[in-house]
């Protein structure tokens, strides 16, 4: 009997089964399913497999053509500077007549830079060696016709910007080597100084904001909170770039891309410290090497800044907590006053991270301070040093060009020195401070007529100079050959005068350095008279009159004199784990006060090195250095300005 295909066993309705019934319709649908899958797969495989083929030749053919333009591009995008010699210290040779490019040209060509510097980047153009000795640095243009500047031209070409190069860190700074072998050995000297004092803190400190090289451990001031925030670090790294100390540069970025947090700043930090030494140290590394982590670091931590910015005035307070944004002054200030060198001294560091970054606020913020300062009746023409932020009203009626006042006039010339020029604000409140300075502060001594600026205190002269003050020196000298006008000659004559003065400080004590305070009399003159005026805390002030005057003058005396001041420190300040400062200037054997202050790395070391060097290193035409000494490019005309130009 046969068996009903009804009743076969699944497996035999199959193929392979013993059943002989075809398929059913919807088993045989999806069987043909998935051959039309694969059949898809494979043709399709071969379909497009010529135009995979095309675009890998073509991806290797454009790697080709990017590695010659690369290769190429540089005298294309960056033609090499003209020949001739420049016609003055510092100042840069003169574009050849009727050298006028076409802008449609330089558009085009600004497209390609973009591409190239994507692609790998190019080298960057060499800076232009200055010639040594005349007294002139700097006058791309008529510095006397500030008026004619065009204030709105707009930033420098991105070709100017941002360095070829930017990011790798390597070195792209002239060497920077005198030709005199005995300056050659002395500023080997100084940067064996800085790995003397490097590594003492890096040994015994690292991290911590300052080292004490006598007892071999961290220090921190209150300034900089309760946090080590590796101040030395910050303050140190452009010395470090400018020294050729690369491996020591790299530990220190290493340190700040991975510990430098704003966020961690929990207590009370004082603005004007955290923007001179870290804004102003990480904007300057940012300009040397390209090095976007840098900047983003300055940006983080002027944000932290900003709420203490937030007052009646808009006037700062001198601290504020980074993570809580509550601010404050010093209660001994003046009725809690804001101070003039600490308001004063932000704009060029925020003016710059706001070109940088393309941001405006930090620009806006230091412009309402000049509205609210040029909205002020001064005193007899004088900035006081205490200021009211709240209800904009000066304090005490004290006028010092040395603590408390000093680089706010300082920031005023430089300011407009920094921004190309193109400032004439900051040009116009400066002409009016150092005219009623020099008319109503400037003295001569009795006794062999040595010139010097006294502090006023309502209206009354106090014969006192301070160590800090000694920085006026080199600015007078600095405006006397920027800023041409009818008291250059005179400028630049006091300018010499007063560094003349700080150095007789130095010369007239035990140790050839120099005391924090010094005074004038009927019988004495540049000396400290009571004890908690003699120490000597490593500072730079002096040496920075001496690098100054020796650029623009060219007079071989600046040298001998920093010369003098490098073996003194090294003979009284010499610790065994770094240098420290000393206690009694006028004893042959001070007591150390074990602190490495990290300005010493910063300015005091770095002017020491500069001094020593050819003028090709960081020249007065193309940098401005903050109080800190913290290298700023200057705009229009250094090409390491590296201005935002969007992303």
């Amino acid at each position: 009997m046969p068996v009903s295909d009804d009743i076969l066993p699944r497996y035999q309705r199959l193929p392979g089964g013993n059943g002989s019934r075809p398929f059913r319709c919807r088993e045989t649908h999806l069987f043909f399913a998935i051959g039309a899958t694969i059949l898809i797969i494979c043709f399709g495989t071969i379909f497009f497999m010529p135009d995979l083929s095309e675009s890998l030749r073509r991806m290797e053919s454009l790697s080709r053509v990017q590695k010659q333009v690369r290769d190429t591009a540089e005298g294309f995008l960056l033609p090499p500077p003209p020949h001739a010699e420049p016609d003055a210290v510092g100042a840069a040779p003169p574009r050849h007549a009727g050298q006028i490019e076409d802008p449609h040209l330089a558009q085009d060509r600004q497209k390609l830079y973009e591409k190239v510097r994507s692609a790998g980047g190019l080298p960057p153009p060499p800076l232009a060696k200055p010639r040594q000795g005349a007294a002139a640095a700097d006058a791309p243009a008529d510095a006397g016709d500030a008026d004619n500047v065009d204030v709105d031209e707009p930033l420098p070409a991105a070709a100017a910007a941002a360095v070829p190069g930017a990011g790798t860190n390597k070195r792209a700074l002239p060497e920077g080597e005198d030709s005199d072998p005995v300056m050659r050995q002395r500023r080997d000297t100084i940067k064996q100084m800085m790995q003397h004092a490097w590594k003492g803190y890096a040994t015994y400190a690292w991290g911590s904001n300052e080292l004490r090289p006598v007892s071999k451990r961290g220090h921190s001031a209150g300034i900089f909170g309760n946090r080590p925030m590796g101040a030395t670090i910050v303050d140190a790294m452009d010395t470090l770039y400018i020294m050729g100390m690369d491996a020591e540069f790299e530990e220190g970025r290493r340190w700040i891309a991975d510990h430098l947090d704003v966020s961690k700043m929990d207590s009370e930090v004082s603005i004007f410290e955290m923007n001179i030494r870290y804004v102003g140290g990480l904007l300057s590394c940012y300009a040397l090497t390209g090095d976007t982590m840098f900047r983003d670091k300055a940006l983080a931590i002027a944000h932290a800044m900003l709420p203490g910015f937030n007052t009646p005035t808009g006037i700062p307070y001198s601290l504020v907590v980074p993570t809580t944004g509550r601010a404050k002054n010093y209660g001994w200030a003046s009725g809690a006053s804001s101070i003039l060198s600490e308001f004063g001294t932000l704009h060029m560091e925020f003016s710059y991270l706001s070109d940088v970054t393309g941001e405006p606020e930090y620009r806006k913020k230091v412009e309402r301070i000049r509205q609210v300062l040029n909205g002020l009746e001064k005193p007899n023409g004088l900035y006081p040093n205490y200021l009211n932020p709240k209800t904009g009203k000066w304090g005490q009626r004290h006028v010092s060009t040395g603590a408390l006042g000093d680089s706010f006039y300082e920031y005023l010339l430089k300011e407009w020195l920094r921004s190309g020029r193109r400032d004439t604000e900051a040009l116009t409140m400066f002409r009016h401070a150092i005219g009623n300075i020099t008319e109503r502060m400037l003295k001569k001594s009795k006794v062999s007529g040595l010139t010097y600026l006294a502090e006023v205190q309502y209206e009354r002269p106090n014969h006192k100079m301070d160590h800090l003050a000694c920085f006026i020196g080199g600015l007078y000298a600095l405006a006397g050959v920027t800023d041409k006008n009818k008291d250059s000659a005179r400028y630049m004559e006091i300018g010499a005068e007063i560094t003349n003065t700080c150095h007789e400080s130095y010369d007239r004590t035990a140790t050839k350095l120099g005391p924090e305070n010094f005074r004038f009399s009927d019988a004495i003159e540049a000396k400290a008279m009571k004890l908690q005026e003699k120490y000597y805390i490593l500072r730079p002030e002096v040496i920075e009159s001496y690098f100054v005057l020796w650029r623009l003058t060219g007079d071989p005396k600046y040298r001998e004199w920093g010369w003098e001041a490098a073996q003194a420190i090294e003979r009284y300040c010499r610790a065994e784990a770094g240098y420290s400062g000393i206690q009694n200037v006028d004893s042959t054997s001070p007591r150390q006060d074990d602190v490495q202050q990290s300005y010493f790395l910063a300015e005091t070391l770095k002017y020491l090195y500069l001094l020593f060097s050819d003028n090709s290193l960081l020249p007065l035409d193309q940098w401005v250095l903050n109080t800190e000494a913290h290298p700023l490019p200057i705009r229009g005309v250094n090409p390491y300005y590296r201005p935002h130009v969007g992303d």
